[in-house]
């Protein structure tokens, strides 16, 4: 037993000093081995991602604030009724799907439950925070379309016989209903959310910010940037959109991606920002382990050279002479001699 730790210890004491203390193997955690413990853990944070979701939902279905319209106002909300750019339907596509998608694969390539799960996480909650808050301005406020007109009025025949001169629609309920929802755009604040945590994410993966001076990196981060930029542009170009609903829509989603992506990564900038908080806590507790591991070592070896010198001795005293020379003292000898002589 002695000598087995013994033998642990040595090796222990190589690999320190070659150096070789390294970080936790990145393929130590993947689905398998620790999916479901990591699911377990954010259980919480998974209900509470599911109730965000019924509220996007209950706030898409109720009707929003319809705001008082009169004539005079319907100057600036007389553009063509378009088709978008960009379907609706496509938004999730891009905003969500394309990200976790890349997530994938940075996860064959380190095989890190962590990094995919916290960036999965994170991604839903940018999105759905974001339009929680975009779906509650939208129904508040009421704003109209820039296409508002076409929207009440399909035959162009006007009515304002309401209250106090309010428009009197005469168009689909569907289209009089979205007509309301002008602002803030939820476009806009969609592919910022979702392709701004992106874009952070990536920053973050290639280290954009590590003072090198690769500039061609900052064309990698922009690139999803970019894209949410085109999204909110087309708003305004098919007339769904005043500019002030894209830009504000775009701040909501920018500024919550970059909340929610600081709640599982650390800053882009930063020496450590290449992989979530979890991955450094899991590799804290193993080096924590593996020192405990050394000590126990070391007392167990300090335990076993202590008792090393009194075995050695039992085996020395194995012709009882030597036994008899060690205990015998000094004034013992002497007072054998003189009781010879007597």
């Amino acid at each position: 037993m002695a000598w087995g730790s013994f033998c642990c210890f040595n090796s222990l004491r190589r690999f320190f000093q070659r150096g070789e203390m390294r970080e936790i193997d990145l393929g130590a955690h993947t689905i398998q081995s620790h999916g479901a413990r990591v699911a377990r853990h954010h259980l919480h944070d998974w209900i509470i991602l599911v109730l965000l979701g019924v509220i996007v939902i209950v706030l898409n279905v109720i009707d929003p604030f319809y705001r008082y319209v009169g004539k005079d106002m319907m100057t600036d909300l007389k553009y063509p009724f378009k088709d978008n750019t960009v379907p609706t339907w496509s938004v999730p596509i891009y905003a969500v799907l394309l990200p976790i998608l890349i997530f994938l694969l940075f996860y064959v390539r380190r095989r890190d439950v962590y990094d995919l799960h916290h960036g999965i996480l994170g991604l839903l909650y940018a999105v759905l925070i974001t339009g929680v808050i975009t779906d509650a301005i939208k129904d508040a406020t009421g704003r109209p379309r820039p296409d508002f007109f076409w929207r009440c009025f399909p035959d162009g025949v006007e009515n304002f016989n309401g209250p106090w001169g309010d428009v009197i629609c005469h168009g689909k309920n569907s289209e009089v209903k979205e007509g309301h929802k002008s602002f803030p755009s939820g476009h806009a604040s969609w592919s910022f959310a979702g392709l701004g945590f992106l874009s952070l994410y990536l920053s973050g993966k290639i280290k954009a910010f590590d003072h090198r001076g690769h500039v061609a990196k900052l064309c990698i981060v922009l690139l999803p940037l970019l894209a949410a930029s085109l999204v909110a542009v087309s708003r305004v170009s098919d007339y769904w959109h005043h500019w002030q609903d894209v830009f504000a829509g775009g701040i909501i989603g920018l500024a919550v991606a970059v909340f929610c992506y600081l709640q599982f990564f650390p800053p882009p900038h930063s020496d450590d920002g290449w992989s979530p908080y979890a991955y450094f806590r899991a590799r804290e507790e193993s080096n924590t382990n593996m020192n405990m591991a050394h000590s126990m070592s070391s007392v167990q070896v300090q335990a076993m050279n202590n008792h090393r010198p009194v075995d050695q001795q039992s085996r020395g005293n194995g012709d009882g002479f030597t036994s008899l020379y060690v205990d015998s003292s000094p004034s013992s000898t002497v007072d054998q001699m003189e009781l010879g002589r007597r």
